[in-house]
């Protein structure tokens, strides 16, 4: 075999080329790294350029990180056939079959996160509430949002790529794991994660990107905020531990004491509206929106997961219409409401609007 001199993520991936690099991904890592982090480099920046600024070159060969984050599936090189995310859901307390819902995520690391975040989210009890602005409802999930992203981000971030054990997330009736392979390092113990402390990426090269799209703050607190909001959300804090080869971080879930209706689903709450359209229809109450608009105030990173649940339907139902309907792709479209869009809001009870707000 070949033997290990440097970490993994700065060895090269032997097979890769620069034409496996995903263009997609680069163009949304420059235009959320620039406008949220202040990048140096331009919107339009090479793939080429992009590497040689993150490091992400060993020699003029493609490094792991640069494959597991920007390449078009990762998984086909053999150095990273188990650099995937398991995501299953159980409606009881134990591991047992059959498993009611079993995912498994391949693709970039950026695609993994969130396709990891949004299978739990779904699985989750949450309760719809009036938005701040008055404008779209926001959605308070027992387990807070950030808590879980930041789970799983560290997981992804911090994992043992060597290892052939994928990450393992698993959501039970009263708790969330996240099963990450490796462990802490040399130094740290899981007192340390309690207290401030430095930031140790085990895989520095995947971590800075991961910082400049806004993953990952690379200040050592993501452990702190998962505790406080916890403490916020009235949960008990995370549970961290090692389990042989495995970092095991878990999470109780809120215990839900109200009565379900006979046809309601087992995760989900009294007050939840389980059609994301509304959201996106609720969104566009203030008027006209872009795609990346829309996004943002939906607060969904993941273009697939947009377009096939929230825009895609609601184009389909004739909710909502382009405002530019002679260049579906141009870039400056956007889309409004259609009558049957404010005409089916008023069904669900969303299509009231703030008092003094113009119509």
């Amino acid at each position: 075999g070949i033997l290990q001199t440097m970490p993994f993520d700065a060895a090269i991936c032997r097979g890769a080329a620069i034409s496996d690099v995903d263009e997609v991904t680069v163009s949304g890592f420059l235009e959320t790294a620039k406008s949220e982090r202040k990048f140096p480099l331009s919107r339009n920046t090479s793939p080429g350029k992009l590497f040689a600024h993150l490091n992400l070159f060993n020699g003029n060969k493609l490094s792991h990180a640069a494959v597991l984050l920007f390449c078009h599936n990762p998984q086909k090189f053999r150095s990273l056939i188990s650099a995937e995310v398991k995501c299953l859901h159980f409606h009881g307390t134990e591991v047992c079959k059959p498993i009611p819902s079993y995912q498994i995520y391949k693709g970039t690391l950026f695609e993994q996160v969130d396709e990891a975040v949004d299978f739990i989210l779904s699985k989750l009890n949450r309760s719809v509430v009036p938005g701040k602005t008055g404008v779209a409802s926001e959605v308070a999930y027992e387990i807070p949002k950030p808590v879980i992203r930041e789970a799983i981000v560290n997981a992804v971030a911090h994992r043992d790529y060597i290892s052939n054990a994928g990450i393992q997330i698993m959501l039970f009736a009263d708790r969330l794991e996240v099963w990450n392979p490796g462990a802490l390092p040399s130094g740290m113990t899981m007192k340390t994660l309690r207290t401030e402390h430095p930031s140790v990426p085990h895989n520095p090269l995947i971590s800075e990107p991961l910082f400049w799209a806004h993953y990952i703050e690379r200040a050592g607190t993501g452990t702190l905020d998962m505790i406080a909001l916890c403490r916020k959300a009235g949960i008990p804090e995370p549970k961290f531990e090692q389990r042989g080869t495995q970092f095991v971080l878990t999470i109780r879930r809120k215990q839900i004491s109200c009565q379900k209706s006979p046809t309601q689903s087992p995760t989900q709450s009294p007050t939840q509206s389980t059609d994301p359209v509304i959201y996106l229809l609720s969104a566009l109450l203030q008027g006209e929106l872009s795609a990346g608009e829309l996004r943002t105030t939906l607060k969904i990173k993941h273009r697939p997961t947009f377009r096939t649940n929230y825009l895609y339907p609601a184009m389909r139902a004739k909710f909502i219409k382009y405002t530019i309907p002679e260049k579906p792709n141009s870039r400056l479209q956007k889309y409004r409401l259609t009558r049957n869009g404010k005409n089916y809001l008023k069904t669900q009870g969303q299509g009231k609007k703030k008092r003094g707000q113009k119509k």
